[in-house]
């Protein structure tokens, strides 16, 4: 297996983006990518591409080859393959591009994530996302994402020490760091008063606990790292690429606040890259509610259970902490356009380990992991990054 570097990375800004289309979304992505590192469109072997849920948000399917023609490559005829894993797509597009060039297939790969979910309404995109649940045995009988997670937020709450503020306070430190970072679609810090006074959405998740609903795409260029330097004067090494699954109804899981997907994953891309969580100096997780970030941060073994609420108060994983959690504002400020969401947090991590982070610049990082996940956790990605 060839090790592998990611050498190009591009991100749109995220937000309700109005006036521009799917299409508009992911060749400017693409072209950030490839400009970055320096790749022409002729080089490319292969591209993967992370998208939910076209067919619902647009009404648009065959997605890898309307991408490959859109951003004139289909005259080249690369192999363009959509990945859908739910909230975890562009999580998964990534490995697969990892996979393709570690294998020695594909030299220069292109992972890619977007999704545009504005063109519809709050009730229609409410009923796509709740296709990432079991939807016989949780959607039909109205269970929606906020109220999985609400499950998951009281049954941890009921058997935990977590407090109300502690959960706030992971939306706070959020969008503190959303506020430095000029993709983000909420660019405002918030108080704890703002969090719980906000509407209830789920009890006992508010408002201002959930991720919004987002446009956005983001693409990251792979390459052999023996070339890497032919394209980068910084290359960022993939230390480690790690998937698991589990149930895809929450009934049907061992216990509804850990996320067994995440520990397996977690354990395995340690193993793989020979780390452990002391040696990550930052980690972008899936904050898609408050409490995912807390369940998240356990689950890949950075603390045990029922401590990160008291080390998030604390200000462990701030940005200056021992630990920084979603220095790019996580799903809840920067946003969650769901099949682009594990594809920008590559693109955070490599700027993070480049140095090109700016005010939510982690000093002295060297090794990053990003965790991405589908539905309540049925489909976990994990990756470790270094330098």
């Amino acid at each position: 297996m060839r090790d592998v570097a990611v050498i190009g990375i591009g991100c749109t800004p995220f937000g309700e983006k109005w006036g521009s289309s799917f299409r508009d979304l992911f060749v400017q992505a693409g072209t950030m990518a490839l400009e970055d590192a320096g790749v022409a469109g002729e080089e490319i072997g292969a591209m993967y591409v992370g998208n939910m849920s076209a067919g619902r948000f647009i009404e648009q399917e065959h997605v890898g080859a309307l991408i490959a023609d859109y951003a004139g490559l289909a005259s080249d005829h690369i192999a363009s393959t959509r990945v859908e894993a739910a909230c975890a797509s562009g999580g998964l597009s990534f490995r697969q591009a990892f996979i393709a060039v570690a294998s020695g297939i594909e030299d220069i790969v292109v992972a890619a994530g977007v999704e545009k979910m504005t063109d519809v309404g709050t009730g229609a995109s409410v009923d796509a996302l709740a296709g990432a649940a079991d939807r016989e045995w949780e959607g039909f009988v109205g269970a929606t994402f906020p109220g999985l997670y609400a499950m998951i937020a009281t049954d941890y709450m009921n058997r935990y020490p977590l407090t109300r503020e502690q959960l706030a306070e992971v939306a706070v430190k959020n969008h503190y760091n959303g506020a430095r970072n000029p993709i983000a679609q909420f660019s405002q810090e918030i108080t704890i008063e703002t969090v719980l006074s906000s509407s209830l959405v789920a009890d006992p998740l508010r408002l201002f606990d959930c991720s919004p609903i987002t446009d956005g795409a983001a693409a990251v260029v792979l390459a052999p790292l023996e070339r890497a330097r032919e394209y980068t004067d910084t290359p960022v090494r993939v230390l480690a690429s790690a998937q698991a699954s589990d149930t895809i109804a929450l009934h049907d899981r061992r216990d509804i606040s850990t996320l067994d997907a995440t520990v397996a994953a977690g354990k395995r891309a340690f193993a793989m890259a020979g780390l452990s969580p002391g040696d990550i100096d930052l980690v972008e997780v899936h904050d898609c509610f408050t409490i995912a970030e807390i369940c998240a941060i356990e689950d890949l073994g950075f603390c045990r259970k029922g401590e990160a609420g008291r080390l998030t108060a604390e200000g462990v994983t701030a940005l200056g902490g021992d630990l920084p959690v979603n220095t790019s504002g996580g799903l809840k400020a920067c946003g969650h356009p769901v099949g682009a969401t594990g594809i920008k947090q590559v693109c955070e991590v490599v700027q993070q380990l480049r140095g090109e982070a700016g005010r939510r610049q982690v000093d002295g990082a060297r090794i990053g992991m990003t965790h991405n996940v589908g539905g309540t956790g049925a489909t976990v990605a994990v990756h470790i990054l270094g330098v």
